[in-house]
């Protein structure tokens, strides 16, 4: 049950998260390099306004200083590191990659990756345009904002009444304000009508047209082949709007994907809902020139039939004629759905508001006289519908659809109602089966994924079709990039007793602890069950067989576990209704003396209930947890309570297994310390909530497989960590007293950041690091990594390299081709894909003062991947990141339990929006604050 959630990110434009005018996520980025404007210096390591405290590294690990581009526009070669600390005249930027790429391998594989060469003509000039739309006669006394569909066609209107002007072929729209064309346009004011039909009176649009600047391909042509050191971002901006032209003109865009509704392009999920087909693709530069990534995407929507029979479909076992039965659930599946009304010709959508109150046949409302003559009069709505329209109502017993705004209502019967295409529907709401026909789609075996994308980069409404990109003097090969590709070897493991030294096979580097204990297993003395089952009639926790089959197994993987000592039974309704949770969770400690290692929480079923106990039990009674289904446990396999004995022993501070060598770099002397940092963002639709920042780190070496986390809430939606020095400080110091000694070597991964973020970890969070630890007169070297998952690329092994699933073995490195241009990055898949297709991470090292080879971060970023405490696996994503991964979502149930806590309308004021910042609300008990309870 413990296991994670989404995280509520976005990403950037272009390439992976480009910022810029009126489009994408978090900071904007300009155009231009970074000029100082004083001559170059040597780096100070002293931060502003602080005197100046030398700290020499060890000469051996001196690193070189990186250079910055100086004020007459001169290029100057980049070195091998970037370490200097931000003085008021520079900028840090990435590292250069410091060789050819790594070289170590057990074997070589083929690939082909889903990232198609790009030409262009380097003569050619794309247009930028500004574009301004606001109706003539806006209302007095409110904004006016136009919806995209709106913006789209009044874009096309202008169009065809100005087709010599304004030629479609050569224009692309990104929905908003820019306009990038092939051709110059005229400038300024443009009058533009438009009609919804023939009961929607024409709306006049005033459309301001100025020219932004003419983006010469010339300068990306001349970056691409290193005579530029800096990227032309607005010219990557220009060309991915061009590439998206297409599809946004024949499907649906959802975020930064486009999908089909055709028949062929969907499939029924039951309950009116459909998975829609389609994709996601983004312009790269990369070692072998521009190339575009696209990738295949599955995503639930709504299925755009009428709301009568989405009703049938969605409400189980719905009936109009007790509809009164079915009102609540009625209401809460319609609220917010946008649909269009099928009894008179418009284009216009609506937002559903509510319900009536009343049923159809009683709804009146006072009709006023066009030319105000006569008073308004009252008029009964299905009278309305007849004489105004010449529709007899059918369901006259059944409340109308409200569709008004701003406190002004409308009226309308659901059967004239259709739901309007396009409109996502949240997965994690689908039933069991509707969830396992989603995930089939969403997660096809590499050969069909492959097919797919090849599908798609060849049909007439993809990026490439339509010949929009041809105006452009834009080509796109449809051959996926081929690239060779490495396996590294995966690493020799220690375990605990005589048989302490394993293998991992090679084909799935997996490995079983059958007949094999951990490495060091910490004493059960102190326990306790709660069965949240035991008043169920499915479900129920066979109580005793489980607490025996699971000390036995416990004993067999050398965690010495006595009895519990007690077992309460309780029932799902106190674990769901906070109060009663609370109480009984203060009766369970109390009953313990206050003497609790671990309380094992048995659940029937996943319940919200989760999140209050995690909050109540590790902020105030500080009391480490463990969740577990009762199905599950109740069939009592010896993996099942291997996977729960590794998370309990975990938690409480044992170790599992270790790695048998140093790791890479670090063989010799001194303490290193592995940190992970990480933001959780609220969903889309919530413009509230904070966000939350996680940061972890290592506190033992060598085996660097212990860490202590620390949580913090921050401003909604920023992705800047505020106070990661303090935070990373304070985990130093939790090193120290474990230890006796400070760490010597710091490696910090960062997670979730777009490479248009890239300026805020170097200069604003590591900056921030580095004057925490200097104010402490400490000094340790540091190298600073971004590990990202959410990206496009895929890696395809040809026949005779594919694992038996048809994924990349586990260890495969991809260093060249398809990677930066210059700078130090590879991509690196270190699990065994099971299901769909394998993704692997990202890894882009942006400042480096340990000087590690292309090789060698390969290995040390594999290896510890095997180091994951609750399985027996490499996983997908270095741990230091996962961990913080597992910490920042563990800080957004802590979040949800304070507003369940305090009250949910109190969490939705602004005027009560920093106390959910406070800090102490989501501070760790001391007890627990340095063990790993969020694994």
């Amino acid at each position: 049950m413990e296991g994670h959630g989404g995280r509520g990110r976005g990403g950037g434009g272009v390439g992976g998260g480009y910022g810029w005018r009126g489009r994408g996520r978090g900071r904007g980025q300009p155009t231009q390099p970074w000029r100082p404007s004083n001559p170059v210096q040597q780096p100070s390591s002293n931060p502003v306004g602080q005197p100046v405290q030398r700290c020499v590294p060890n000469p051996v690990q001196q690193p070189q200083h990186p250079t910055i581009a100086p004020a007459t526009g001169a290029t100057l070669e980049l070195p091998t590191s970037s370490h200097h600390v931000k003085e008021a005249g520079d900028k840090r930027i990435p590292m250069r990659r410091p060789d050819k790429g790594g070289t170590n391998a057990v074997r070589s594989v083929s690939l082909r990756v889903n990232h198609f060469p790009v030409k262009f003509k380097s003569d050619r000039l794309i247009m930028h345009y500004d574009v301004d739309i606001k109706p003539e006669a806006p209302p007095k006394g409110r904004a006016v904002k136009i919806s995209k569909a709106t913006l789209y066609m009044i874009r096309e209107k202008l169009c065809v009444d100005d087709p010599s002007r304004f030629p479609t072929s050569k224009i692309a729209y990104d929905g908003e304000k820019n306009i990038f064309s092939a051709v110059e346009l005229p400038t300024g004011k443009f009058k533009v009508e438009i009609s919804g039909g023939e009961e929607m009176k024409v709306c006049s649009f005033i459309v301001t047209i100025n020219l932004v600047k003419q983006l010469e391909l010339q300068k990306l042509s001349d970056y691409l082949s290193g005579v530029l050191s800096f990227v032309p971002r607005d010219i990557l901006q220009g060309m991915d709007v061009v590439m998206k032209e297409n599809p946004a003109r024949h499907m649906i865009s959802s975020g930064r994907s486009f999908y089909q509704f055709k028949d062929s392009g969907k499939d029924e999920l039951g309950y009116g809902i459909i998975a829609s087909r389609g994709f996601q693709h983004s312009l790269k530069p990369t070692a072998q020139g521009l190339s575009l990534c696209l990738d295949y995407s599955v995503v639930p929507f709504f299925n755009p039939i009428s709301v009568l029979e989405f009703l049938k479909e969605h409400v189980c076992d719905f009936s109009l004629r007790e509809f009164k039965r079915y009102r609540s659930e009625v209401e809460a599946a319609l609220k917010g759905l946008k649909v269009r009304v099928t009894h008179r010709n418009t284009g216009q959508k609506f937002i559903i508001a509510g319900l009536t109150s009343q049923d159809t046949r009683n709804l009146s409302f006072l009709a006023e006289d066009p030319e105000r003559k006569v008073l308004p009069k009252k008029v009964m709505l299905v009278d309305y519908f007849y004489e105004k329209y010449g529709k007899d109502i059918v369901h006259k017993d059944i409340p109308c659809l409200d569709v008004g705004k701003n406190n002004r209502k409308n009226y309308v019967p659901m059967e004239f109602c259709m739901l309007v295409e396009g409109q996502r529907y949240t997965k994690d709401n689908l039933d069991k089966e509707a969830a396992k026909r989603l995930k089939h789609e969403q997660l096809p075996t590499p050969v069909v994924r492959e097919s797919k994308i090849c599908e798609m980069m060849q049909a007439n409404d993809g990026p490439c079709g339509g010949g929009i990109i041809d105006s452009f003097g834009i080509g796109v090969s449809k051959n996926m990039t081929e690239v060779a590709g490495r396996v590294i070897e995966p690493p020799e493991l220690k375990l605990g007793g005589k048989l302490n030294k394993i293998t991992v096979e090679r084909d799935r580097c997996q490995w079983n602890l059958v007949g094999k204990m951990v490495v060091k297993g910490i004493p059960v003395d102190h326990w306790a069950v709660v069965d949240f089952s035991g008043q169920e009639q499915y479900n129920r926790q066979n109580t005793n067989q489980f607490i025996s089959r699971f000390i036995r197994r416990c004993e067999k993987l050398g965690i010495q576990t006595k009895d519990p000592l007690f077992c309460e039974t309780a029932s799902m309704h106190a674990f769901r209704v906070f109060p009663v949770l609370r109480e009984l969770l203060d009766k369970v400690y109390k009953k313990a003396r206050c003497q609790l290692q671990i309380l094992v929480c048995v659940m029937a079923r996943k319940d919200a209930g989760y999140g209050y106990l995690k909050w109540f039990a590790e902020t105030k009674l500080g009391m480490v947890t463990q969740c577990c289904l009762s199905h599950p446990a109740n069939k009592v396999s010896d993996h099942h309570l291997a996977n729960l004995a590794l998370k309990l022993n975990a938690k409480l501070g044992g170790s599992n297994v270790e790695l048998i060598e140093r790791l890479p770099r670090f063989e010799g002397e001194g303490h290193v310390m592995f940190i992970g940092a990480d933001v959780n963002h609220p969903g889309s639709q919530n413009t509230t909530s904070p966000s939350i920042a996680a940061v972890v780190a290592t506190v033992n070496w060598p085996a660097a497989n212990r860490y202590a986390a620390r949580i913090r809430p921050q401003a909604h939606r920023m992705e800047k960590i505020q106070n990661f020095g303090a935070m990373c400080l304070e985990l130093v110091e939790t090193y120290v007293q474990a230890n006796k000694v400070k760490p010597e070597k710091i490696v910090v991964f960062r997670d979730g950041v777009s490479e248009g973020q890239f300026d805020m970890v170097l200069n604003e969070e590591l900056l921030d690091l580095k004057r925490a630890i200097q104010r402490e007169n400490y000094c340790p070297t540091i190298t600073l990594i971004v590990a990202r998952k959410r990206h496009l690329t895929r890696l395809f092994p040809k026949v005779n390299d594919r694992s038996f699933n048809g994924n990349v073995p586990p260890g495969t490195v991809v260093d060249t081709t398809v990677v930066h241009l210059s700078e130090f990055d590879f991509y690196l898949c270190s699990h065994y894909g099971t299901l769909g297709t394998s993704k692997p991470t990202h890894y882009h090292v942006l400042y480096d003062e340990h000087r590690f080879s292309s090789d060698q971060i390969q290995k040390l970023i594999y290896n510890l991947c095997f180091t994951f405490a609750r399985c027996t696996k490499p996983v997908s994503l270095v741990p230091p990141v996962y961990y913080a991964d597992l910490a920042a979502y563990r800080g957004r149930l802590y979040y949800d339990a304070i507003v369940a806590e305090v009250g949910a309308s109190a969490a939705t004021s602004s005027s009560s929006a920093g106390a959910w910042l406070n800090d102490r609300l989501y501070r760790l008990h001391g007890a627990l604050e340095n063990m790993m309870f969020f694994i």
